[in-house]
């Protein structure tokens, strides 16, 4: 049996794909299904079918796929040996079709809804998880609502335009417009696969699923994640609870959020040792990927980093456009500016990981730095001028000078 529950007061509900939220508690609810006996599949080449029954679905139809998971997890070792630090590893989902890892969730909440005979799907987002929501709609037929800010760049709506979803930019307050988007949603039939969706969250849990098998069946000792809305971090703990509860694996992760210091309300929370999330009034940051002022999966976040084993920490700008660099020119990983945190927490928190040579570390790289362009200033990026004639010469006392 399957049902909804609110993990903060236990209370269970029949499996609405319309009302993601405790009616007392008002928080997202999560997924929840009767305890049994699950395997893998890892000969199965599609991620659906390998982890079919860890998620939320009972069965999975590879015409309304575009390729989403089997994302390499890939060493950095000359990060490692840079910094003297354990034995590092980027899971790059910038590898999925869309190229970010809201395809997981994407491709199991659409997979769920076409098996509940649901016609119309929706989002509210500025960037990522509309392109991708817009994508999945788009090849599984079924009629797409896109709501965003009417600020939103012409890059971002270009991304989610060409699907040709029916897109539109809404004036107020973006909170406010989430809610909203929800009782839009009941009233028309459109399912919102917002950001903590309960279906959409399950789907983020394969990332956890592939981890485990891409390091031989082993759990790392380090997580890193950015964290936003919640959601993915939500995803990737209940993975390794899946794990732990099924005896693969003996203990779970350490988890290391990672939040801008410019929209870091779970951050600050953490650190004041508080169980709620207090909303910032503005958000000031690059890593626009991941600024959310009021996080709706934030208390969640919270209470499973404080209940489980992890920490929440926030890093500035200039660490983030340093560790994109630093990623970029050393290992040949351009990302968002978003996925960055991951290393710039890394090395924030270097000096007492650096005691534990031998444990795994994994750094969730979430985007392709493709889609955040503007950010990067051409004026530090190092370019020589030759003419022809002078070109042998020139490119002679690179070779010396190196």
């Amino acid at each position: 049996m399957e049902y909804f529950e609110c993990i903060f007061c236990q209370k269970e509900y029949p499996l609405d794909l319309f009302n993601p939220f405790c009616l007392d508690c008002k928080e997202p609810l999560l997924y929840q299904y009767s305890q049994r006996k699950r395997a893998f599949y890892p000969k199965k080449y599609w991620t659906l079918e390998k982890f079919l029954d860890f998620l939320p679905i009972s069965e999975a139809n590879q015409n309304f796929s575009l390729g989403e998971g089997n994302t390499p997890l890939i060493k950095l070792n000359r990060l490692s040996e840079k910094f003297k630090l354990p034995p590092i590893y980027a899971k790059n989902e910038a590898f999925n079709p869309t190229s970010s890892f809201k395809d997981r969730g994407s491709a199991v909440a659409v997979q769920k809804a076409l098996s509940m005979g649901i016609e119309r799907i929706g989002t509210v987002s500025t960037g990522n998880m509309a392109a991708s929501t817009a994508a999945y709609g788009a090849k599984a037929g079924l009629k797409t609502f896109v709501l965003v800010k009417e600020d939103a760049s012409s890059e971002k709506l270009l991304s989610i335009g060409v699907h040709n979803p029916v897109l539109v930019l809404a004036k107020g307050d973006y909170g406010q417009l989430f809610y909203k988007s929800f009782d839009i949603g009941r009233k028309h039939n459109i399912y919102f696969i917002n950001s903590v969706d309960p279906i959409r969250i399950e789907g983020y849990k394969a990332i956890g699923f592939e981890i485990f098998l891409q390091l031989n069946s082993q759990a790392p000792r380090y997580v890193f994640a950015p964290v936003s809305s919640g959601g993915h971090l939500i995803g990737l703990i209940r993975a390794f609870l899946d794990l732990l509860q099924q005896g693969q694996i003996q203990g779970l992760p350490f988890f290391i959020g990672i939040q801008a210091k410019g929209c870091s309300p779970i951050a600050r929370a953490y650190r004041l040792g508080k169980s709620k999330v207090e909303r910032i009034e503005k958000a000031e940051t690059i890593a626009h990927s991941i600024s959310n002022p009021d996080p709706p999966g934030g208390n969640i976040v919270l209470k499973m980093i404080q209940d489980k084993k992890g920490k929440i920490i926030e890093v500035s700008d200039e660490e983030i456009l340093n560790a994109q660099r630093i990623l970029a020119e050393l290992e040949g990983i351009f990302c968002l500016p978003a996925s960055a945190t991951t290393l710039a927490g890394l090395l924030k928190l270097s000096e007492e990981i650096k005691n534990n040579i031998n444990d795994q570390i994994v750094l969730v790289i979430t985007g392709s730095g493709l889609k955040s362009m503007k950010e990067l200033e051409l004026s530090k990026i190092n370019i020589c001028h030759s003419s022809l004639s002078k070109l042998d010469e020139k490119m002679k006392s690179f070779i010396i000078h190196k």
